[in-house]
C-alpha cells in the first residue's frame, strides 16, 4: 500500500499512513504519545511502526494515537503500567513521577551541549536507568532514547534574563517534580499541568509562561499567546520508548527483534530531524512575532546551588548514579 505523506516542520519528513495486511495480526499494540502528528517524534515513530509491520509480515499491528488522544503524559505512563496500553514514551522528568531515578538525565543546567549528552544515553547513564525502569516500574525501556530538545523559558509579561525575573512568575511546567523543584528553588511559582492544557491556560492567564523546546513552542503555537521567548537552555530532556513488561516478555524473540531494531533505529533520525528544526526555529518564531534574548545562566546555576537543588536531587537519586551523570557532565555543585 502506498504511503500518503504530509510535510513537517522545517524539512522534508513525512508522517506515513500504516500498511494494512490481508491476515489479522497476532499482536496489536497501542502505542499512545502525546506528540503532534506534525512533530518529528511522530513522524519517525509512524514510520518505524509501518516497518515493523512489514518486516513481520503483518504479525505485529503497533498502532499509534499522537497528540495525547488517549491522555495526557502522566495518564498513559499509568496505562503502559497498568496495560491498558502497551507503548508509551515519558520523558525522564515525567518518569521521575514514579522513579526518581529517571530525572538524573534531566536535572537544570547539567549539560552544556550535545557531545556530552548522547555519549551518556547511550552509555553508562542510559544503561543505568534502563535497569532501574525495568527493575521498579513493570516497564521495559528500548536502548535509545528519543529527543525533546532543550528547554527554553516564554512569557507573555516581560523576558527573563536573570533568575531574579522568576520570582514570583505563574509558569507552567509538567506533571514533572525536578522540574516543579526547579522553579521553587528559584522563587517562581510553577503550575503543573499536562500537556494539552498548556495553550488555554496561558491564553486565560492562568499562567503567565510556560518552558518548552523552541520546536513543540512552534508546533504548539504558543507564540499566540506569549511575546518573549528567553533562550536559558535550563533543562535537557528526551523520551524513552517504554513498553509493558508482561506484553514485552509473551511477545516472541523473533518479534521483540524486529521492534526494538526498528524504534532504535528511528530514534537516530528524529535526533537529527531534532537538530535540524532547532537550527532554523528561532527565525521562524521571530517572523511571528516573538522577542528573543540570552540569559545570564549564571544567575540560575547560582540560585540552584544555594537553594539546595542539587543537594536535593543527589539525595533523591543517590550517589550512584550522580556519580555517572558527573562523569559524562562534569560537577554540578
Amino acid at each position: 500500500m502506498k504511503a500518503t505523506r504530509r510535510k513537517v516542520i522545517g524539512g522534508g519528513i513525512a508522517a506515513v499512513a500504516l500498511p494494512r495486511f490481508a491476515k489479522a495480526a497476532e499482536f496489536t499494540w497501542k502505542f499512545g504519545h502525546g506528540s503532534p502528528v506534525v512533530y518529528p517524534f511522530h513522524v519517525r515513530l509512524a514510520e518505524a511502526a509501518a516497518k515493523i509491520g512489514q518486516q513481520s509480515n503483518g504479525r505485529m499491528d503497533l498502532q499509534i494515537f499522537p497528540d495525547s488522544q488517549l491522555g495526557g503524559d502522566n495518564d498513559l505512563l499509568s496505562q503502559a503500567r497498568s496495560g491498558a496500553i502497551e507503548f508509551c514514551q515519558p520523558t525522564g522528568q515525567i518518569m521521575s513521577s514514579i522513579l526518581p531515578a529517571a530525572a538524573v538525565s534531566a536535572l537544570g543546567f547539567a549539560w552544556e551541549n550535545y557531545g556530552k549528552i548522547w555519549p551518556a544515553l547511550d552509555g553508562e547513564l542510559g544503561a543505568f536507568v534502563r535497569a532501574q525502569i525495568a527493575a521498579k516500574t513493570g516497564l521495559v525501556a528500548m536502548d535509545r532514547m528519543w529527543d525533546l530538545g532543550y528547554r527554553e523559558i516564554t512569557t507573555s509579561t516581560k523576558p527573563i534574563k536573570t533568575a531574579d525575573d522568576l520570582v514570583g512568575l505563574k509558569i507552567r511546567t509538567p506533571v514533572a517534580p525536578s522540574l516543579v523543584t526547579l522553579f521553587q528553588t528559584l522563587k517562581a511559582a510553577p503550575l503543573a499541568l499536562q500537556f494539552p492544557e498548556v495553550y488555554s491556560a496561558l491564553q486565560t492567564h492562568i499562567a503567565d509562561a510556560q518552558e518548552n523546546p523552541l520546536t513543540l513552542i512552534k508546533v504548539a503555537k504558543f507564540y499566540e499567546v506569549q511575546k518573549y521567548c528567553s533562550l536559558t537552555n535550563h533543562v535537557w530532556d528526551g523520551h524513552w520508548l517504554c513498553v509493558n513488561a508482561a506484553a514485552w516478555k509473551g511477545l516472541p524473540d523473533d518479534l521483540k527483534t524486529i521492534v526494538a531494531n526498528n524504534l532504535n533505529a528511528a530514534a537516530l533520525l528524529e535526533r537529527a530531524d531534532i537538530a535540524a528544526a532547532d537550527a532554523a526555529m528561532r527565525t521562524e518564531l521571530e517572523g511571528k512575532g516573538m522577542i528573543f534574548n540570552t540569559v545570564d545562566t549564571q544567575s540560575f546555576r547560582d540560585g540552584l546551588k544555594t537553594g539546595g537543588f542539587y543537594k536535593l536531587w543527589r539525595g533523591k537519586l543517590g550517589d550512584a548514579p550522580w556519580e555517572i551523570l558527573e562523569k559524562y557532565a562534569g560537577a554540578l555543585g
